[in-house]
């Protein structure tokens, strides 16, 4: 998957402003204005498109830790400056504090069903010879299924705040 394709789903999926766009990557160590946001969100077919490379989608990764967990000893991560789709899940694991569970039932969601076995392999040292690589389209389906997850629970959220009917 391509950085640029990740960004826009996960602003999509949680619903992000480009102010709290901005405000993450703040968070994440690394001011970006408006205008960059919105050049790494448009279609590359657009003449003002530009490539997300791996330390901005790093960057954005740990504003997101920071934002959802708050600072590990007062101190700002530091920007991977090459990602892989594991270092991405695993990201995204600890900014909002998935367990095991919750993320065989988010790929769940998506249509495909990993044992938690597989799932430990996602997660281990590249050294280990029980380490799997996340191919690409394990990582679509799983933030495919995580945008289900989150509009699932803003449906249910909205629900919540009607009124009682009478």
């Amino acid at each position: 998957m391509d950085n640029n394709d990740i960004l826009r789903r996960l602003r999509f999926t949680l619903n992000l402003s480009d102010d709290a766009m901005i405000d993450i990557y703040a968070k994440g160590g690394e001011p970006v204005s408006r205008a960059e946001i919105s050049n790494w969100l448009k279609k590359e077919e657009d003449e003002d498109f530009d490539v997300v490379v791996d330390e901005n989608l790093a960057v954005f990764l740990n504003g997101l830790i920071v934002n959802h967990r708050g600072k590990k000893d007062g101190k700002i991560p530091v920007a991977e400056t090459e990602l892989d789709n594991t270092i991405i899940l695993r990201k995204l694991k600890i900014a909002f504090n998935f367990t095991s569970k919750e993320l065989l039932y988010i790929w769940k969601k998506a249509d495909v069903v990993i044992s938690e076995t597989e799932l430990s392999a996602f997660f281990r040292k590249r050294t280990h010879p029980k380490f799997k690589y996340l191919n690409d389209q394990y990582l679509r389906k799983f933030l495919k299924g995580f945008q289900i997850q989150r509009k699932n629970q803003r449906h249910k959220e909205m629900l919540r705040s009607l009124p009682p009917k009478k």
